[in-house]
């Protein structure tokens, strides 16, 4: 057999005799196209037999009717224009009403130009120059120590030159003391020797 839309849906409609309906079931067992069609309108018979059934309506309106035509508020409702300009409305009768009921504000005080100019300066020494003082204090003692660094490295520069002067010095008054006593031995052998007189 093969595939037949009408014979599926005759089957699940109850249309078929019972041989022709084994063979289309026999069918649908071989034939997966079939059955997931078969599955599909059983699921949608299923749907539609759940849903309530309801009347059909008893009169029916035509167009022309007054059913149809759309209430004052309806119309208005649904117009843009006239619902912006509304809106306009609403909103300018509410500014002018605004405008009348408001309080008047009291006018403040027009604040002198040199007494905040006086306040302010006074503000900004009050905090600047405790912040001054302290910058300068630690500049001053950051010099001071840089200062005591420099002199104490100077010192020991010093110390140390003096000390390998002293060494120099007395290497020299050694060598001093050798090469005298070379040239009074060297006199005393050309003495000997009648060299000098």
């Amino acid at each position: 057999m093969s595939c037949s839309p009408d014979a599926i849906k005759d089957l699940l409609f109850g249309a078929l005799e019972a041989a022709e309906a084994s063979r289309v079931k026999e069918h649908m067992q071989q034939c997966a196209g079939c059955r997931e069609e078969f599955d599909r309108l059983q699921f949608t018979q299923t749907a539609l037999h759940a849903l309530r059934d309801e009347e059909p309506p008893r009169r029916i309106a035509f167009v022309s009717d007054r059913v149809f035509e759309p209430r004052w508020w309806q119309r208005l409702w649904h117009s843009g224009p006239q619902l912006g300009f509304a809106s306009a409305a609403l909103l300018a009768a509410a500014i002018t009403i605004h405008a009348f009921v408001r309080p008047v504000p009291e006018v403040a005080a027009v604040p002198d130009p040199a007494a905040i100019e006086a306040r302010i300066m006074a503000e900004v020494s009050r905090r600047i120059e405790p912040a001054v003082r302290a910058a300068v204090a630690e500049a001053e003692a950051r010099q001071k120590e840089k200062a005591d660094e420099i002199l104490a490295a100077a010192r020991r520069e010093f110390q140390a030159q003096r000390e390998a002067d002293r060494l120099m010095l007395s290497t020299l008054a050694e060598e001093f003391t050798l090469l005298q006593k070379r040239y009074n031995v060297l006199q005393l052998a050309s003495a000997d020797l009648g060299v000098l007189r």
